[in-house]
């Protein structure tokens, strides 16, 4: 059994300091995660430009980050249980800090993608660490503060990316353009590596632990082919290779499925893809995410290329959006969800698509001439559903899940979370891109269309959601 060996005999009170200083790593570990996840949803344009990547680097900016975190989280924490979470965590924000640094100085798209995965992979290692040493050192008092502040500091730093993003992009640092987004990661988490040098209790893990990377390695190329696919057909057209990928990834998938079903250590218990109330939430969860993370993604798209926005312009004009996600998420987890159950999924689901439609309508009947401040309100609608659906859907979605199950399956919906977005963000680029011959109004239209078609579809898979949320949230949370 894995064994944490806290620092020498300390008093009370610094147990309490020490216990306040590794949330604060924590925190910034998953802060940085967050960032990260979403600078590029603004600045995507202006990198593009600066290193004429053209459509293809603004789809791939996203979904490479999302697509390696999503993959490897699978993996993360049982990685940090067999090696200990002290030096994953530290593996982690290194790798993740020189990822960083190579993304801040790339010449060209190619270089530029193949950090933003490493970004995501070494963040996957990251992230699951600090929740298993908080679980392991701190007191139950301590604890649930600590889950109490991730809420308001992961709900910042969801606003501060873009916002940074813009505002850093505006004033041109040095005349470096956007690469400050990347390069200030290597302020904070060379800061982030002394703390947790210090800091973090030393662990052994468990060797006897068992980790499958063969359905891991099944599941990163099933991904790849499918995003590689869907971005190069919708950008050069769809001719042998793109189809190609696809089937590829189509067949991996199999693969993955099979491996699920047959291996000793499964990423997935078999149960739980036996339970109907986890299986619905999963879908409902994956065309959530995917059409949440890729209407916001499109939306800045717009402010800036069809509505002619700064960076900075469009960053600020979706903080609405943002705090509508915020008031949401803590709306949910306030009480709702435990009090309504799938019923706040619905709900949120029927928010998400008033929202998008009263943009939609916007559109149409505006076009282009639309003012940001005719924006705001639509807005704050679009993001206090799509707040009720990404808050409640993994909550309502464990509602069935038995005790041993737990764990597993909010692992599971965490890296569902990761993958449907890096979809989302791919596919719902692509319409937009694909219908812009006819203009960017055209262009925004045609892809609110498609995202209320796919949230509309997935309505009625919620009635065979769990009825009441998991008694205190996901493991995790």
């Amino acid at each position: 059994m894995t064994s944490l060996t806290e620092p020498g005999a300390v008093t009370t009170r610094r147990s309490s300091r020490l216990m306040w200083a590794i949330l604060g790593l924590v925190l910034l570990a998953d802060a940085l995660d967050v960032i990260d996840g979403t600078v590029t949803n603004i600045a995507a344009p202006t990198i593009a430009a600066d290193l004429n990547g053209g459509t293809s680097l603004i789809k791939w900016l996203g979904p490479a980050y999302m697509l390696a975190m999503g993959v490897l989280l699978l993996i993360g924490g049982r990685l940090g249980d067999k090696f200990g979470q002290r030096k994953l965590f530290l593996i982690g924000i290194g790798g993740f800090t020189l990822a960083s640094a190579i993304a801040g100085f790339s010449p060209d798209p190619a270089l530029l993608i193949v950090a933003r995965v490493a970004q995501g992979a070494f963040g996957a290692l990251l992230i699951p660490q600090g929740m298993a040493i908080m679980t392991k050192v701190f007191t139950k008092d301590m604890l649930a503060k600590a889950f109490g502040l991730f809420g308001p500091v992961l709900g910042v730093s969801s606003v501060l990316g873009p916002v940074l993003a813009g505002f850093i992009i505006n004033a041109d640092l040095f005349g470096l353009s956007w690469r400050p987004i990347f390069l200030l990661n290597l302020v904070l988490g060379v800061v982030g590596m002394i703390v947790a040098v210090k800091i973090l209790p030393r662990d052994n893990g468990d060797r006897s632990t068992v980790i499958d990377g063969w359905a891991s390695g099944l599941l990163s190329v099933t991904m790849f082919g499918l995003l590689y696919g869907l971005i190069e057909g919708s950008s050069n057209g769809w001719t042998a290779l793109p189809i190609g990928s696809l089937v590829v990834g189509v067949l991996f998938f199999g693969a993955f499925v099979y491996r699920q079903r047959t291996a000793e250590n499964p990423l997935i218990k078999p149960s739980l893809l036996k339970n109907r109330g986890f299986t619905s939430g999963m879908i409902v969860g994956l065309t959530s995410f995917a059409a949440g993370t890729g209407v916001i993604f499109v939306l800045s798209l717009f402010m800036q290329e069809g509505l002619h926005a700064s960076a900075r312009e469009a960053s600020l004009s979706l903080v609405p959006l943002t705090a509508g996600l915020i008031i949401a998420t803590f709306a949910a987890m306030g009480g709702l969800v435990a009090k309504l159950g799938r019923r706040l999924v619905f709900i949120g689901l029927a928010v998400a698509l008033l929202g998008c439609g009263w943009v939609l309508a916007l559109v149409v009947s505006s076009g282009t001439d639309i003012s940001l401040w005719a924006l705001v309100p639509a807005f704050v609608v679009v993001g206090i559903g799509t707040g009720l659906c990404f808050t409640t859907i993994p909550t309502v979605a464990l509602g069935d899940a038995k005790p041993d199950e737990a764990g597993s399956a909010s692992g599971s919906l965490g890296s569902i979370q990761q993958l449907a977005s890096a979809i989302g963000s791919a596919a719902v680029t692509s319409v937009f891109f694909g219908a812009a011959a006819s203009g960017m109004a055209h262009a925004m239209e045609v892809t609110l269309i498609v995202v209320l078609g796919i949230t509309a579809l997935s309505m009625p898979v919620v009635f065979l959601m769990p009825r009441k949320a998991a008694a205190g949230g996901p493991p995790g949370e």
